[in-house]
């Protein structure tokens, strides 16, 4: 106010007076909008003390954050992708597999069955061998020794001691064998006797004879085989019988035998 006063006193007039003091509170009271920039920078110097990061820093480094998952996530893709045709593929080779596998399985009951069909094929083929095997020998005396004849008449000998019968076709109470197959079949016969008296047998097929064993001297021992096949049907009988007037001499060697079995079958 001093300089007001001097200003008026020294003769100022009113307007100069009004112009001088507004230019005195200028200088005193600067404008707002500077204290309001002053104000903000200083707000700003304040918020960087404070360590509050800058906005464009932090959406920068979420920009690059989100593109790196973004690359990830295509790469995820690219392996799921990858992993989907690898499925595809084990798929299609364990579906491949199994069709193998099916094939083996149909293949190995198939050879089964063969091998089934096959062992029951035997189990019969060695039924029917076994039905086919079909043999017999026997001697006329099952102890000592003696003389058999002569007779008045042909009889039929019984061999009775019996060393095999397999089919059990031979009778030894009998001395007739029977035909279980229709065939071919082998028999022999063998005679001894004393001399002196002939020994003679023949072999009969269903009552007629087929051959003869005979022997005839005048001392000594006497001694005769013979064989023959025959085809028989099933029940034709075959057996030896002793010449009327003959003589057989036998003891523990057997000297005199009847045996026949079967060559092979016949449809």
């Amino acid at each position: 106010m001093s300089v007001v006063q001097q200003q008026v006193d020294g003769g100022l007039n009113e307007n100069e007076i009004n112009q001088q003091i507004s230019s005195e509170d200028g200088r005193q009271n600067p404008p707002q909008t500077d204290t309001l920039r002053a104000e903000a920078s200083t707000d700003r110097q304040q918020y960087c003390d404070l360590g509050i990061p800058d906005i464009h820093a932090a959406l920068r480094e979420l920009t690059a954050t989100v593109t790196e998952l973004k690359g990830n996530i295509r790469e995820l893709t690219a392996t799921v992708t990858e992993q989907k045709e690898n499925i595809r593929e084990l798929t299609a080779t364990v579906t491949e597999q199994k069709e193998i596998n099916r094939e083996l399985r149909d293949e190995m009951n198939k050879k089964n069955d063969e091998i089934s069909n096959l062992t029951l094929g035997q189990e019969e083929l060695r039924k029917e061998n076994r039905d086919r095997e079909i043999a017999f020998s026997a001697a006329l005396r099952e102890s000592g020794e003696g003389y058999i004849g002569p007779f008045n008449t042909h009889i039929t000998l019984t061999y009775r001691n019996v060393f095999t019968n397999i089919g059990n076709a031979y009778n030894p109470i009998t001395g007739v064998f029977a035909a279980p197959l229709k065939g071919a079949y082998m028999f022999r016969v063998y005679v001894r006797g004393d001399g002196g008296t002939a020994a003679t047998v023949y072999i009969s097929k269903n009552g007629k004879q087929v051959l003869m064993a005979h022997s005839d001297q005048a001392q000594g021992t006497l001694n005769s085989s013979n064989g023959v096949v025959l085809i028989l049907e099933v029940g034709d009988v075959v057996y030896v019988r002793l010449w009327s007037g003959r003589r057989l001499y036998d003891n523990e060697n057997n000297h005199n035998t009847f045996s026949g079995y079967l060559l092979f079958p016949l449809r």
